[in-house]
């Protein structure tokens, strides 16, 4: 975009000049949410920290007020895929922007140095650790700045699901360039991770804006392990993926092996699966993640090194072949689909394993034991959740605060809900079977005693009171209950060296169920497998399996254009248009550029581009 294009007269910097912004780059109507409030507040040079939900416009937030306000907008990043995504789409729209990262050549460094002293970038994005340079903070401080945004910022929150020692660093940006707005924005944090942010990044007077996390395009869904065997869960994630084969998808593993065992079980049944973690080194992980962005049907197998601020729009579903560690990271990684607002579907399988590892992962992290107590009580709400019979989006927008929110209604609780049994009788036997066990047994031989079922049992064991007291109760039933106090903390699984064995959790949640002043309750297992409910059009692309012949053309026709270019370029295809603004193209059929600039996601940028290309495009489509 010419240098002058997006100059604004100070007095102009209001929402109008705005609006009008938006819809020349990003070809956007008007705001949605709480943008407005968000950018007004960044105009009118005040701090802001602005928690808004995965696909709810957070870098417009700062991007607009940026370009409006005189000098350079600094964007502080966590990640280079990040950073990547985020230039790369703002270039195609017509926005000088550049990034400052490792993967940069020094003559490249050099040039992005070069435009930004003469006045010729209007965005540049750094990483927390490129920032902390002493000669980065020299050079940037000889710059104007209009305004620093401090992406991904739970990120400097310890309390938070995903803490990176660097972001607390970032505080002294305060001192280091007084008098200039600074933004944190995150799709992610409760009220305690947003009172840590206030302080760490010394947004004293910051306003605090919290927008629902409310995302009514996902249909959630959880599905309990019938055993710890990795084969079974590689297995039902080929089951899961096959039937929503030809669309696009991420499944998340806890470990790098695993990444690599479910993505071959993925191939060896035929489907385009791309493996990502961080034991790749960098060049590769970077070829794998543009592969994932330009192929349509292509599926992720990934650990949590992936996928901050990925915005490919069309991924139609998130399994967790292993469950993240807190609702915050679950909430995170489920926003990976359905970002362009179509429906898509978020499946998490679960077991008592999964939670025994994740506990036992933070127990070996150097961390304030004030803080590690935090995070246990994240991971167990988080099984608690995946486990319970409550509507799973309104669990999670109540954890987050929003008191009054409503079932959805689509969820699998919300479609199918579970009948409860009342286990305060048997949890109490099984907290005592454990305590007079010595706590020196694992789960199926606390069950044979419960049930009397110990082979060659020791006159010592026969003569305690909890021996045979549970034999009203299948081994089914036992487990169930036994899984259901792990996940509530009132058992927990010590790997005892591969032999795992159960001891009491919390002293006091154990007293309050001994004293029947906490009841437990348990879903009920059905007695037989129910058929697959039908899944509410869930993952499918509707609008495009909705067109007619010719218009299904023309958009088949647009989006092979789109992927050439997008070859050519080296770009995920979506930074150039999304699957929706060709949708909506393709339907409307513009004549002109008049016509097609009136198209949503369609800026003046990308019409004086690609515009040309794309009528004839429909043209021989014709």
């Amino acid at each position: 975009m010419p240098a002058d294009s997006l100059t604004v007269p100070p007095a102009a910097a209001d929402l109008g000049a705005a609006r009008d912004l938006l819809r020349r780059v990003w070809g956007h109507g008007d705001f949605r949410g709480l943008q407005p409030g968000v950018i007004a507040q960044a105009l009118a040079g005040r701090d802001v920290l602005a928690v808004l939900p995965t696909g709810g416009g957070k870098s417009v937030c700062y991007q607009i007020p940026a370009l409006l306000r005189p000098g350079l907008g600094l964007v502080v990043s966590p990640l280079i895929a990040l950073m990547t995504d985020q230039v790369e789409a703002l270039k195609q729209q017509g926005v000088r922007a550049a990034r400052l990262d490792s993967g940069l050549s020094m003559d490249d460094r050099a040039a992005v140095w070069r435009a930004a002293r003469a006045g010729e970038l209007d965005l540049l994005y750094v990483s927390p650790e490129g920032l902390a340079q002493p000669h980065t903070q020299d050079r940037l401080g000889e710059l104007p700045l209009s305004l620093i945004a401090i992406d991904e910022a739970h990120c400097v929150s310890q309390w938070g699901h995903d803490f990176r020692p660097d972001y607390r660093t970032l505080g002294r940006l305060a001192e280091l360039f007084p008098g200039t707005p600074r933004m944190a924005v995150t799709a992610t944090a409760d009220q305690r991770t947003r009172d840590d942010i206030l302080a760490s990044l010394r947004l004293n007077d910051a306003q605090v804006f919290v927008d629902s996390f409310a995302r009514p395009n996902l249909q959630l869904s959880a599905i309990a392990k019938e055993s710890a065997s990795r084969a079974r869960t590689d297995a039902a994630v080929v089951d899961l993926v096959r039937e929503r084969r030809g669309k696009s998808g991420v499944v998340y593993c806890g470990s790098r092996d695993g990444c690599e065992r479910v993505a071959q079980a993925l191939r060896d049944a035929g489907i385009n699966a791309i493996a990502y973690h961080a034991g790749m080194d960098a060049g590769e992980r970077d070829r794998r993640l543009e592969r994932f962005l330009a192929e349509d049907a292509a599926v992720m197998v990934a650990t949590i090194a992936f996928g901050m601020g990925v915005d490919k729009p069309d991924v139609r579903f998130v399994i967790h072949a292993d469950p993240p560690g807190s609702l915050e990271a679950y909430w995170q990684e489920i926003g990976r689909a359905g970002r362009d607002g179509d429906p898509a579907e978020g499946i998490t399988l679960y077991g008592p394993s999964d939670i025994a590892w994740t506990l036992r992962r933070l127990e070996g992290r150097p961390m304030d034991e004030a803080v590690k107590a935090a995070q246990v009580r994240k991971a167990r709400q988080l099984f608690a959740m995946l486990d319970g019979a409550v509507c799973r989006p309104q669990a999670v927008r109540r954890y987050f605060g929003e008191t009054d929110a409503a079932p959805c209604g689509v969820c699998d609780i919300c479609g199918d809900p579970p009948v409860l049994d009342e286990v305060t009788v048997p949890a109490q036997k099984a907290l005592a079977a454990v305590q007079r066990l010595g706590e020196r047994f694992g789960r199926g031989r606390v069950i044979d005693h419960l049930t009397g079922r110990t082979k060659d049992a020791q006159p010592w064991e026969t003569a305690l009171s909890t021996w045979g007291v549970g034999a009203e109760l299948s081994l089914n039933a036992w487990r169930a209950v036994i899984d259901h106090l792990m996940f509530e903390g009132l058992l927990v699984e010590d790997p005892n060296e591969g032999k795992p064995v159960l001891r009491l959790g919390d002293p006091a949640m154990v007293r309050a169920v001994y004293r029947g002043e906490r009841a437990i309750a348990v879903r009920r297992a059905p007695e037989r497998a129910r058929p697959e409910r039908p899944r509410r059009n869930a993952g499918r692309n509707l609008a495009a399996e909705a067109l007619d012949g010719p218009t299904r053309a023309r958009f088949d026709a647009l989006r092979a254009w789109r992927r050439e270019r997008a070859a050519e370029q080296h770009v995920p295809p979506y930074v150039i248009f999304q699957d929706r603004t060709l949708l909506e193209i393709a339907a409307i059929r513009p004549r002109d550029l008049d016509a097609l600039a009136g198209i949503s996601g369609v800026g003046t940028g990308k019409l004086d581009r690609y515009g040309a290309a794309v009528l004839a495009v429909l043209a021989q489509a014709d």
